[in-house]
């Protein structure tokens, strides 16, 4: 990775988040503790506990210099000491319900932001999910949110702590010996400013990092399911290219923000040690002097190792904070996207379909620059089968998926029974189309589970017929584990025509009012297909069905056939009319669907 490169990358990060609050965000972050502040109150109490003990430690060892040691008072000496004992041990007390208490919080915090992104990527647009790297998702699911548990937990309690401590201490040395405390105070504000720098070079650099781990999270996911396209092209030498690519740019962001850790965890230090010494040498003659006692120095000099351990922890903990805030501002992106399909504030529940469905002058740009579809009007009266047929690209597609509102038209309007279905409620509106997609998808469960997705209420029984009308019984019962046999991640054990099956007995469990099937028999041979149609003729029949096919066999039944070129619809009739009236359809008949 070159330097220029890398540096343009930085910079670019740091102007992109130069624009969001920092306060803004943690505030955000602090907000899911609200619901478990019973928790958090008892992990801050413990704080203030061990920061109580904390700073009467030395006071107890100077009571044990100067009047146990000094005086030779052996009963006060052991007294002092048992006394010192017991601090230490109900000091461990607190630092365990700290760290407990602290943790339960945290883990909640991670359990509901996760649970907030899973539900909003489930009534996001489909638009975002052709935007978005499934690698990125992840990354942003698990490596952020874990990022923002450290923050509202251990991360935030080390801040506190540190505060209280070096307040409480402060005032302490200022009660003690005004002078000698001074000098120690004084570098505080150099401590401070050297620790505000250091946390805005590292911002950054942090985001910058946890974009490029969703870079790599992607680069990897996209292998693991490319695995048998990448050994059959042969091309494992040019993938391991490409991740070495990210991955050393990867490393030469996390190289370049340890060299900043690594300075200012050091300098702080530096500049804190230094002040120790001096306040030694000073008090030390201040003791030689009689102005100070034995006692009083050794408890000053152990609270300066009180004020610079709360820096060390701020030295460590402001990296990570830096790089919380980045995460929790990428997983909030997440929350805060718009789905673009959305229920109106008064949708009504759709009633039972009777299948009358209109495009009334329909048009459709994808991502507002590709236009897809240009003024579509048609009508599928109840029952009739509608076959879409089309070069690829010509919106076939598109026009199915507008159906159950996968996408929203960006001019005119669909209505199903003369209802406006973004008027209606999207549960409605789906729960009553089947659907059968070109590319099926399966979940890595069983053959059964997998059929009964959209019905969970169905019996086996159900589910047994079902797979009978889609001809898929026969091979399911030759499964080792029949309708138990898990199918493997996206239903990888099974062959395409098995897999298309499986979802088209999904589809008939359900009993849908209006079916939607996108090139369903396109992956299965001529004697299953046969088999498909006639259980897909009776599954049409009274029911209004959107076809895609490039089989006659399914353009042959159908009412009402639409040629789409360009996204818009040239022609439309039957396959004895458009053969005579659409040379498109004539030479798509020709070179697809003519009988071989």
């Amino acid at each position: 990775m070159k330097p220029i490169a890398l540096g343009k990358s930085i910079r670019l990060f740091q102007k992109e988040h130069q624009k969001s609050s920092v306060l803004g965000v943690l505030w955000r972050c602090y907000g899911y503790m609200r619901p478990y502040w019973l928790t958090s109150l008892g992990a801050y109490l413990s704080t203030l506990g061990i920061t109580l003990l904390t700073v009467l430690t030395p006071q107890l060892i100077r009571w044990i210099i100067d009047q146990g040691i000094g005086e030779k008072n052996i009963p006060l000496l052991v007294s002092s000491v048992l006394l010192l004992l017991g601090i230490t041990v109900v000091r461990s007390f607190f630092t365990f319900f700290q760290g407990r208490l602290s943790e339960v919080v945290s883990q909640n915090v991670a359990a509901d932001l996760r649970g907030e992104i899973q539900r909003k990527l489930t009534v996001l647009s489909f638009s975002f999910h052709d935007r978005s790297q499934a690698g990125d998702i992840l990354s942003r699911s698990i490596q952020d949110v874990d990022r923002v548990r450290f923050l509202t937990g251990r991360a935030t309690l080390r801040v506190i702590d540190s505060a209280v401590l070096m307040l409480a201490t402060a005032g302490i040395l200022l009660w003690m010996n005004p002078g000698l405390a001074l000098l120690g105070i004084a570098i505080m504000p150099i401590l401070a400013a050297r620790a505000i720098t250091f946390g805005r070079a590292i911002r950054p650099l942090s985001a910058a990092i946890q974009k490029q781990l969703a870079v790599l999270t992607t680069r990897v996911e996209q292998n693991l399911r490319g695995a048998r396209v990448v050994k059959a092209f042969a091309q494992e030498g040019l993938e391991l290219k490409r991740f070495d690519l990210e991955n050393e740019r990867w490393y030469e962001l996390t190289a370049r923000s340890a060299r900043v850790e690594a300075t200012g965890s050091s300098l702080l230090p530096l500049i804190a040690n230094l002040g120790s010494v001096f306040i030694l040498w000073y008090g030390g003659m201040l003791v030689m002097r009689s102005q100070l006692t034995l006692g009083e120095l050794v408890a000053f000099t152990t609270y300066i190792g009180q004020l610079l351990n709360p820096v060390r922890n701020l030295g460590m903990v402001i990296p990570a904070i830096t790089l919380a805030t980045a995460a929790a501002e990428r997983v909030f992106e997440i929350l805060d996207a718009v789905p673009e399909v959305q229920e109106a504030p008064d949708a009504y529940e759709l009633p039972p379909f009777q299948g009358l469905v209109r495009f009334e002058n329909v048009s459709f740009t994808y991502g507002r620059k590709r236009e897809v579809l240009k003024n579509i009007d048609l009508e599928a009266r109840p029952g009739q089968i509608i076959a879409l047929v089309g070069p690829t690209g010509s919106g076939k597609s598109t026009i199915i998926n507008l159906i159950p509102r996968f996408y929203d038209p960006t001019e005119g309007r669909i209505t199903i029974d003369g209802n406006d279905i973004r008027c209606a409620t999207l549960q409605s509106l789906r729960s009553q189309i089947g659907i059968v997609l070109q590319e099926t998808t399966l979940f890595a469960t069983s053959i059964g589970e997998n059929i009964a997705f959209g019905s969970h209420e169905a019996s086996m029984a159900d589910v047994i017929s079902a797979a009978k009308v889609a001809q898929a019984h026969q091979f399911i019962m030759q499964m080792p584990n029949g309708y138990d046999t898990l199918v493997g991640e996206r239903g990888v054990t099974l062959s395409g025509g098995q897999k298309q099956r499986v979802a088209i007995a999904r589809a008939i469990l359900t009993n849908p009012r209006l079916l939607v099937l996108d090139d369903a028999t396109s992956s299965v041979d001529t004697e299953t297909e046969q088999l498909i149609q006639q259980a897909l003729d009776q599954l049409m029949r009274g029911r209004t069905s959107f076809v895609i096919a490039h089989r006659l066999s399914t353009v042959m039944q159908a009412d009402c056939i639409l040629v789409l070129e360009k996204g818009r619809i040239t022609a439309r009739g039957t396959h004895d009319q458009l053969l005579h009236s659409s040379a498109l359809y004539a030479e798509i008949y020709r070179r697809q669907l003519k009988p071989k």
